[in-house]
């Protein structure tokens, strides 16, 4: 059995990737680096560094940015910086990249059409320029929405072009994102997520385009830089434009794109694929002349296919076009398991795929360190069980094993912790203390506390930390004028880890309104 595992208990989750005796192993961990905060809240989007131009490629690219309040004006700011800093490599023209946005919001809106930006320049000042919309985040709602707007001539979509969905989300949705995600995918669209929040990776998982590894990133709002010229790249994969290419490869499945040569009347395309080196399994198709795009399936695991597209035309000639595509090799389970919403005295324990080869799985835990451990056997059908009764701030070692019904076994480790009991202030509340000030204050958090980090990003001007010990519950925020706005979060502090954060927004009315503070959100743990 290979363990591998990282304790992240704040945060409420965390991704181990491994394998076990006698089969091929994949991990990776990526460690985040602390960033320089070097991006003034509420201020347009820098120029970055000059990057050599991506050319060659075409497509219509659809960011959907989630706008809603349960994001932050800064978390806003920074991913409006990562979208500018992904998309400017790219050459932009009716014959290269073209790119809009849709807001996730109450009700979505686009912010601009595909073919209104059609320069470098005018498309960093109309990112830069683009205001949060606020209100609930009804993210199955703006999905319908791209849908339209992605195959929509009047917003300037182009027919038989690849089409990509960036979704750039903290890991919430108040609404269904399953069938209309599908919905896309199925008309060819290539999902791309990326995940700023705990959120749910199995759903998002299942919400992006496979393989996982390359479509989906989970990724510290500080951090998205980490990630860039990996998704860049990925991206540059789907739209790279006038040749065949494969898009969602699988184990036994990939989909093939290519640009629209000929019509329904002018042809036929006949496709040619089969295991490298071995012409007599290749096997034939007759693709219809209007159609773009097919979906190869029943293929044979971990094999390079290599594909042949033969323009059959009766009005041009067109040359063959061929590539070549490695599937991914078997599916296996488990090869990911979260550990999430941990608490005190219990955490749920996740793991993907669920094969139907599986039997059973057994769940195995124990302290650490420590000689005991239980065992939960859970249905081969489900993919999570809540682990319960546990002691608050320990270490737990978690093994999962897959029966498979044909009597072999596969486990994989990783490690959990659960939280100090009351590991988070209560009632964070603020008074005015000046024309620039706000006191804010808080009741103490329970356990061994031994100090607080008080964490203000302001609208306007730099953010702060200041930490104090624990007898101090209350600070002094200055900076903060009439008519701004604060982002404050108050952390206690224990010995071995730090606890939840509770933050909540205080908006300073203008002078010319009643004296005071407003705060938009109710006490929210974090």
């Amino acid at each position: 059995m290979t363990e591998l595992g990282l304790c992240w208990a704040p945060s409420g989750g965390f991704k181990v990737v491994g394998a076990g005796p006698g089969s091929a192993m994949l991990a990776k961990v990526v460690f985040s680096l602390f960033l320089w905060l070097h991006f003034a809240v509420g201020q347009d989007t820098p120029e970055p560094a000059p990057l050599p131009s991506t050319s060659n490629t075409e497509g219509d690219l659809l960011l959907l940015l989630d706008s809603s309040a349960s994001v932050s004006r800064y978390e806003f700011s920074k991913v409006k910086e990562f979208m500018w800093d992904l998309l400017h490599p790219f050459t932009f023209g009716p014959r290269d990249v073209q790119t809009s946005i849709i807001h996730i919001s109450t009700t979505p809106s686009m912010e601009f059409p595909f073919d209104q930006h059609l320069s470098g320049d005018s498309l960093r000042k109309a990112i830069g320029g683009t205001r949060q919309r606020m209100g609930d985040t009804n993210t199955g709602k703006a999905l319908s929405l791209a849908k339209e707007k992605l195959f929509s001539s009047e917003a300037g979509a182009r027919p038989d072009v690849p089409k990509v969905l960036l979704w750039v989300t903290d890991g919430f949705s108040t609404d269904d994102i399953s069938e209309p995600m599908q919905l896309l995918k199925d008309m060819g669209v290539t999902v791309f997520i990326v995940s700023t929040g705990r959120g749910n990776f199995l759903q998002l998982s299942a919400a992006a385009s496979p393989p996982s590894d390359t479509h989906l990133h989970f990724v510290d709002v500080d951090d998205l830089p980490i990630i860039t010229q990996q998704l860049r790249d990925a991206i540059r994969d789907v739209i790279r434009a006038n040749r065949l290419h494969a898009t969602d490869v699988t184990s036994s499945s990939f989909r093939l794109l290519w640009p629209q040569l000929l019509s329904q009347d002018s042809g036929f395309y006949s496709l040619q694929y089969g295991p490298a080196g071995q012409p007599a399994a290749r096997s034939s198709l007759q693709v219809p002349g209007a159609q773009s795009s097919l979906v190869l399936s029943q293929l044979a695991p971990g094999t390079t296919y290599e594909v042949v597209l033969i323009p059959e035309s009766n009005v041009h000639y067109f040359p063959p076009q061929r590539t070549r595509v490695t599937t991914l090799p078997e599916e296996i389970s488990p090869v990911q398991v979260l550990i999430s919403d941990s608490g005190p005295r219990s955490f749920q324990v996740s793991w993907a795929p669920v094969l139907d080869s599986v039997a059973t799985y057994q769940v195995l835990y124990g302290p650490l360190p420590g000689n005991s451990a239980k065992l939960l056997q859970v249905d081969g059908s489900h993919n999570s069980t809540l682990v319960q009764h546990l002691a608050p701030n320990t270490t737990y070692l978690v093994t999962v094993t897959a029966i498979y019904r044909s009597g072999k076994e596969k486990s994989l480790s990783a490690k959990a912790c659960t939280l100090e009991e009351g590991s988070r202030v209560r009632h964070l509340r603020f008074e005015d203390a000046g024309p620039s000030s706000v006191r804010a204050s808080w009741d103490s958090a329970a356990g061994a506390v031994r100090g607080y980090r008080v964490r203000c990003r302001r609208q306007s001007g730099a953010s702060s930390v200041l930490s104090v010990s624990p007898q101090v519950h209350s600070v002094l925020l200055s900076d903060l004028p009439s008519g701004s706005r604060g982002r404050v979060c108050v952390q206690p502090l224990y010995s071995n880890q730090p606890g939840r954060r509770l933050c909540r927004t205080v908006h300073r009315q203008p002078a010319t309104e009643a004296q005071g503070y407003r705060h938009r959100e109710q006490d929210r743990p974090q």
